[in-house]
């Protein structure tokens, strides 16, 4: 029998940063896989990032995440979205290297010290009076630890769709595991079924690429880490074609070969992913749709159809793919499959990712009912984090909605749940103009900080660097430009209005057709040079700060009802005047504050009202005993 402090169960992006996490707070941890060689596996599109989700991975990299960093070292092409929008919606989304990531993941889990690595399979979560106290073997082995933290991924009595041919298995053809899942309910979870797929993969050197839009990789400073970023020179291409009338029509003729509308699918697939078949007839007046060409790698002629995801048999999958501009001649590699499996409840966890039923037992990843890499990868860093806090009886990490992407996704699953695989998304944050990409490491700095995620040096180079764009910017406020010939020649070759008479350089920064490009060249023309280091920052600090005041006083006041605090152990029973259905929700959530409760569908004001008087008499009550 072998003793650890925490088990990590699955190495996808959710062990991965759990079991990292875990390790760096001092832990003795192991990190058991069915398979050595499918670490950090990406299974579907070899790509990071996107709108809510480079949030997600900004927020990973405060607390010294790895995902981030491999995705920076692994990268054939990035680009920054939605640069005519607003810096709430703007992000980054990178396309990887998929075997390279694997590797350079898998070699930062073997440097780390406290961590092991192990390869095997795990049948059974093992209990006893206190909560979790170990995992067994499909070998028959008994592995010890008081807190496990289980990331099954998309594995769980997993089975493969190709048309009416099913099997079981996992994603990439990865073996499936049903004895885990008849653990989880003989412990009295619940479980259902969800669906997701991929589309397939063609040999890039078959495909005309001269008919489909190119779609070039971006220059940025900065990566999703903190660290330098050194871009691939050149950036490997992406390309953009679409579907056809013809494609449509294969569709519609074939429906009834299609896994996901023949009915043998019973899960609930992604309703912002959704395959070809779904978007064909939930959109049946659009004349196409995107399908992105995008490259798996340096060393491989392998390409991604991202937009072809769907359930049909390999013959229709070939002319599926030969009915799209650019793809005639294609030859596919890798089909397409629809693959369903097993998930919990996400409102039977807490805020901190440990279970309700079991103390110990901590979860994170698709398991818990989300889609995508990101969201799993930040799950796998607050349950690494919590089951280590757990452990030593201290309070756990909780990032609040109005402090993250992070808190946006935990408090959506554990208070509201979700009936399909939940995808982050900017429309989900109340305050995404504070929960900017660009200002990640001012938000959670100092959390990340406090819980040991992160160096004294990093937490004094944050604090050095937003003290130093607040200071440019007052800076700005006091210098004023006259309407001079160097001054207007630069206003002029903006395409913005000249000076008629003095203005502070602050003032001109405001303008949405200058950035602090234009300033510097200003300055350069008066005789000032100016080599400042954060241009990007800056320039939202600036022009967005009314709107910024006004979301951060919003935010002072969600955080007076987060506040709060509702006793987990309260019995709402108790409460007088509380409705039923408010009772009844209220009860199941367990929510840890009046602002957590208020986001509970059922819950209504005259019942928030009647439970803060309640606590609010009970809180007296426990004074005067108390004197």
């Amino acid at each position: 029998m072998a003793n650890y402090d925490v088990i990590v169960i699955g190495a996808g992006h959710a062990g991965c940063e759990a079991a990292l996490a875990a390790a760096r707070l001092g832990s003795r941890v192991l990190l058991v896989t069915a398979n050595l060689d499918s670490i950090a596996l990406l299974p579907c599109n070899p790509s990071v990032g996107g709108p809510g989700k480079s949030q997600l991975v900004r927020e990973l990299a405060v607390f010294d995440g790895a995902m981030p960093k491999v995705v920076d070292k692994t990268l054939v092409q990035i680009r920054r979205l939605n640069t005519s929008k607003g810096p709430a919606v703007q992000s980054l989304r990178a396309q990887v290297d998929r075997r390279m990531y694997r590797r350079v993941m898998a070699k930062v889990l073997e440097r780390q010290p406290g961590l092991e690595v192990r390869e095997g399979v795990i049948t059974e979560i093992a209990v006893d009076d206190r909560g979790v106290c170990g995992v067994w073997t499909q070998t028959g082995r008994f592995w010890e630890a008081r807190a496990v933290v289980l990331t099954a991924g998309t594995y769980l009595n997993a089975l493969l769709h190709y048309g009416k041919v099913h099997f079981p298995g996992g994603p990439n053809g990865q073996r499936t595991f049903s004895e885990l899942s008849r653990s989880l309910e003989k412990l009295g979870f619940r479980l259902r079924r969800f669906k997701t797929g991929t589309p397939p993969r063609v040999d890039g050197r078959t495909l005309n690429y001269e008919v489909m839009d190119p779609q070039p990789g971006h220059r940025v400073e900065q990566g999703f880490s903190f660290e330098p970023l050194r871009l691939p020179d050149p950036q490997l291409m992406c390309y953009l074609t679409y579907t056809t009338e013809q494609t449509h029509q294969l569709v519609r003729e074939n429906q009834g070969e299609a896994a996901l509308l023949s009915g043998l699918i019973e899960g609930i697939g992604p309703r912002y992913c959704p395959s070809i078949e779904v978007r064909v007839f939930n959109f049946p007046n659009r004349r196409r749709h995107q399908v992105f060409v995008e490259p798996e790698g340096w060393d491989t002629e392998e390409v991604y159809l991202a937009g072809l995801s769907n359930s049909f048999p390999e013959a229709i999958q070939e002319e599926l793919v030969h009915s799209v501009p650019g793809l005639e001649q294609a030859k596919i590699t890798r089909l397409g499959y629809a693959i369903e499996y097993d998930c919990l409840y996400p409102d039977d966890l807490k805020i901190t990712l440990e279970t309700k039923l079991i103390p110990g037992l901590f979860t994170a990843g698709q398991l818990n009912g989300t889609s995508g890499y990101e969201e799993a990868a930040v799950q796998g860093l607050v349950a690494g984090v919590n089951a280590v806090r757990y452990l030593r009886g201290e309070a756990p990490l909780v990032i609040g909605r109005d402090e993250g992407y992070i808190g946006v996704l935990l408090d959506d699953l554990v208070t509201k749940g979700t009936e399909e695989p939940y995808r982050m998304m900017t429309s989900r944050a109340e305050y995404r103009l504070w929960l900017r990409e660009d200002n990640a490491d001012l938000r959670l700095g100092q959390k990340a900080y406090e819980f040991g995620l992160l160096s004294q040096d990093r937490y004094d180079a944050i604090r050095a660097k937003w003290d130093t764009i607040a200071s440019r910017a007052e800076e700005l406020k006091e210098l004023w430009v006259k309407p001079q010939a160097p001054v207007q020649e630069v206003l002029r070759a903006a395409g913005t209005t000249p000076l008629v008479q003095g203005e502070t350089l602050y003032q001109l920064l405001k303008r949405p057709e200058l950035g602090y490009g234009d300033i510097q060249a200003i300055l350069a023309g008066l005789g000032r040079e100016d080599a400042f280091p954060y241009p990007r920052e800056l320039e939202v600090v600036v022009k967005y700060a009314e709107y910024i005041e006004r979301e951060r006083r919003q935010v002072e006041r969600f955080r007076q009802l987060e506040e709060l605090l509702i006793p987990l152990d309260l019995d709402y029973g108790k409460v007088p005047a509380l409705s039923r259905e408010a009772t009844e929700k209220l009860s199941k959530v367990r929510p840890r504050s009046l602002g957590q409760a208020s986001r509970i569908s059922g819950v209504s004001v005259a019942d928030l009202n009647t439970l803060m008087i309640y606590l609010e008499k009970r809180k007296r009550e426990q004074y005067r005993e108390f004197q």
